[in-house]
């Protein structure tokens, strides 16, 4: 179960790296709504659970313990490497991320994939994010605009990271292009019965 194939590790790495490259032109998008938060700051946490979807992705496609924070690791890391604006922040940013998925699926002992865990781990990695960017870079906001800032991060953890790191899995899955991951063999076996 915790031993990683080749495969498995090739596929983390490659959602990773994917995404990593991605995340490019998606820091890009919060420079160009920038105008539009302004006025109210804490909005931005809508988008932020796209930030988490590599560890989603990895973490419910190949389903071994660590494949959600090594993805995310190799998403925020090549971003930083690639000129991310939040320089050495985006390592860290990774460690939140990917670490709270990584506690969804461990705390159903990695048996668990399932829409709820997916919107579990979203929520998490949208918590301990909120709590690095709180600490790192909004110290000087007010704790009635953190808390709408954390009530955001949460919704678009929930959707962009949860729901929508699912349901791709699920697209992905009915392709057979993972049937040689954990995530592939078990539609198999569901489809098969």
């Amino acid at each position: 179960m915790t031993r990683f194939r080749t495969v498995d590790l090739l596929v983390t790495v490659l959602i990773g790296a994917a995404f990593g490259v991605a995340f490019l032109g998606y820091g890009q998008l919060y420079t160009l709504i920038g105008p539009l938060t302004a006025a109210f700051k804490p909005a931005e946490g809508l988008l932020a659970g796209i930030w988490f979807l590599p560890a989603m992705l990895a973490g419910l496609i190949v389903r071994k313990p660590g494949a959600a924070l090594l993805a995310e690791m190799i998403a925020a890391v090549l971003s930083m490497l690639l000129g991310s604006q939040w320089g050495w922040g985006t390592a860290i940013s990774g460690l939140m991320q990917g670490g709270g998925v990584e506690l969804a699926f461990l705390l159903t002992r990695y048996r668990r994939f399932t829409l709820p865990v997916a919107i579990l781990g979203g929520m998490l990695s949208a918590l301990l994010e909120w709590g690095w960017e709180k600490f790192a870079y909004y110290q000087e906001m007010s704790w009635a605009y953190s808390g709408a800032m954390l009530g955001f991060f949460l919704l678009s953890g929930a959707l962009l990271c949860g729901v929508l790191g699912w349901a791709a899995t699920r697209a992905l899955v009915s392709t057979g292009a993972v049937d040689s991951l954990a995530a592939g063999r078990e539609h198999s076996r569901v489809a098969a019965a």
